[in-house]
């Protein structure tokens, strides 16, 4: 069985008009809706420890950003908005994430889609950025480390813009290795492909930047390059930061990839998980901000995934 973490309590971090808004998984879980919810495993949230979100953030920023939200401010910065509920929901983000990753290590679930937010692969250790607040892929995984022993742990980011919160987690970290597709140059400004890793973690950093106009073929391309890396590194258990904007449709950037084309890209990725991980693969949304397309990318690569 196949996971999905779906709840309207993600959508109470209310960011009003904002890109990042409910609204986008209201239109996921009419695409869900859709499926043959006979593959599929509805899962919970629950909400994370501080512990848990300190795995990867500092403490002084945790508490940051729940101070901020309890004195009512609208903005932790520019480009995050939060509300009275937004420090909560991320907590049961991370919290919901986790424990899936859990079913998925205890054999129940072949592996997951985690429909949260506010996402956050922008989510530095010290700082928000990007419509972020904490790093839930980048503590995925350390769970993964910290729960269950795992020693080797990948990160695909196909969002269209750099997961550079993510990037710098584990640049000097040969433990977990991080590989992303990207228009460049582009927001946050990072991903260049000679960004590889530092100290022992050099090598285990993938950027392949695109330059706007980029569609299918690129991200097909990238997802290969991507899969020859793990012949090397062989992780144990497969993460997908799956952000849609670079579909063609999407108002945020300028790469053009299709409902097809993502599908294409997970197949890969489902086939990686099934050669080096035992099938493991947990998907966490970040971006995409054009509902028809976002509704239908997801629903599609929820399909793909869950079907044998």
């Amino acid at each position: 069985m196949f996971g999905v973490l779906q709840d309207r309590v993600y959508e109470e971090h209310d960011t009003g008009a904002h890109p990042e808004r409910k609204e986008r998984l209201v239109a996921i879980r009419d695409g869900i809706a859709l499926l043959d919810q006979s593959l599929l495993t509805p899962l919970a949230p629950r909400t994370a420890t501080v512990d848990q979100i300190a795995l990867v953030h500092d403490q002084d920023y945790i508490a940051y950003v729940k101070q901020q939200v309890e004195r009512g401010y609208d903005h932790l910065n520019m480009d995050t908005s939060i509300c009275a509920r937004s420090y909560d929901v991320a907590l049961q983000a991370v919290g919901g994430a986790t424990a899936g990753l859990d079913e998925i290590m205890a054999g129940r679930l072949s592996g997951a889609f985690f429909c949260i937010r506010p996402p956050g692969h922008h989510a530095e250790t010290g700082e928000s950025l990007g419509f972020c607040l904490f790093n839930n892929v980048a503590i995925g995984a350390r769970h993964l480390q910290k729960a269950h022993g795992l020693g080797k742990v990948a990160i695909y980011d196909f969002d269209v813009h750099h997961g550079n919160g993510t990037m710098h987690t584990f640049y000097e970290d040969d433990s977990v290795f991080y590989g992303s597709v990207h228009q460049w140059p582009w927001y946050p400004g990072t991903g260049r492909a000679e960004e590889t890793g530092r100290g022992k973690g050099l090598g285990t950093t993938l950027n392949i930047p695109y330059p706007s106009g980029a569609g299918d073929i690129e991200y097909e391309e990238a997802t290969l390059r991507f899969g020859e890396a793990m012949e090397k590194f062989k992780p144990e258990f497969l993460l997908i930061s799956a952000g849609y904007d670079g579909h063609w449709a999407d108002p945020l950037a300028g790469h053009q990839c299709t409902e097809n084309g993502y599908v294409a890209l997970v197949r890969i990725l489902k086939q990686l998980a099934a050669t080096h991980c035992s099938g493991r693969i947990a998907c966490f949304l970040e971006g995409g901000y054009n509902l028809a397309a976002l509704k239908n990318c997801v629903a599609a690569t929820v399909k793909t995934l869950a079907t044998a």
